[in-house]
């Protein structure tokens, strides 16, 4: 079982690399981002469970240390258990998100949505809240993209 679970990982790492497309996809969401920054904006990431810590750490490699040492890159994830939780009793969980995006995106802020499913209403939510403030909006989903991979940029 747990061969057969890293064998399915290869799998899956092979029909990814062996599609050029996923690598120009991932050199123009960097072009959008150096963009954001290079124009005062910033990086804004979140997503659920493990998605959640996705986001997290993607934030923290940017206004941390990756391989070298560098300028810190502006980007947090929206994680903040007291906003999270706030929100989540006030409004909704649905609203966790985009209430974030509210209060501090800007219009050169870039918004990395992380959703397995491509569908969690939250996220959905926050992609609104962005677009909204005319953020770009960048996704990384699981599946067939679900609604989201319909509402980003």
């Amino acid at each position: 079982m747990i061969k057969d679970n890293f064998l399915e990982s290869a799998k899956l790492l092979d029909e990814f690399i062996a599609n050029s497309e996923n690598f120009n996809k991932i050199e123009a969401t960097a072009k959008l981002m150096i963009k954001s920054i290079n124009n005062g904006g910033k990086i804004i990431s979140c997503g659920n469970g493990g998605s959640m810590c996705d986001a997290m750490h993607f934030a923290e490699e940017l206004s941390g240390k990756f391989k070298e040492n560098r300028k810190a890159l502006p980007a947090i994830a929206i994680s903040d258990p007291s906003h999270i939780t706030c929100v989540a009793n006030d409004y909704g969980f649905d609203f966790v998100f985009s209430r974030f995006i509210e209060a501090l995106g800007n219009k050169n802020d870039v918004l990395l949505a992380i959703s397995t499913s491509g569908n969690s209403k939250n996220i959905i939510n926050a992609i609104k809240s962005a677009k909204e403030k005319n953020m770009i909006v960048v996704a990384l989903t699981g599946k067939d993209g679900g609604e989201i991979k319909n509402i980003c940029d």
